[in-house]
């Protein structure tokens, strides 16, 4: 099994902190529009969702695996609810490389491998290094194209 880059917990921090500022400001806003709200109550909110969000990202990090099998990606990932994949290659349809702003700031990247089936039938593998990125991106598509001409005979 191969894990994350270890750069995508800062991304994930970044996420529940941004998400612990938006709950205080949204408090804030109540305390100032609607109802009396004490201020060590929203710096309490605030805090308690700094450390959750930064306890989420590290058990995150710990679980977040993938690995590829004889026939298939398989992953594993979930903190509150765990989640075991696996995608048969037969059923991939095409693989992209994904860089957003933040992740290319942390020398980041993602791939998104999309199958074949239900809408928003799609894998996403996020925190890997560009390069490493490009190399699953690659052994992917070989991988699919292989199991197509297997699937066909």
């Amino acid at each position: 099994m191969e894990s994350l880059h270890p750069r995508i917990r800062l991304l994930w921090i970044a996420q529940g902190a941004i998400t612990a500022i938006v709950l205080g400001v949204v408090l804030a806003g109540v305390d100032q529009w609607l109802a009396d709200v004490p201020t060590a109550v929203i710096a309490g909110v605030v805090a308690v969702g700094l450390v959750l969000g930064i306890a989420y990202a590290v058990r995150l990090y710990q679980v977040w695996q993938f690995e590829l099998q004889n026939d298939a990606l398989y992953l594993e990932r979930g903190v509150v609810t765990f989640v075991e994949t696996a995608v048969p290659f037969v059923r991939v349809q095409h693989v992209d490389t994904q860089f957003g702003p933040i992740e290319r700031a942390l020398g980041l990247s993602s791939v998104v491998v999309y199958t074949a089936g239900s809408r928003n039938a799609d894998v996403r593998i996020p925190g890997l290094t560009p390069d490493r990125a490009r190399d699953l991106q690659d052994t992917l598509r070989e991988l699919a194209v292989e199991s197509e001409a297997d699937d066909a005979v």
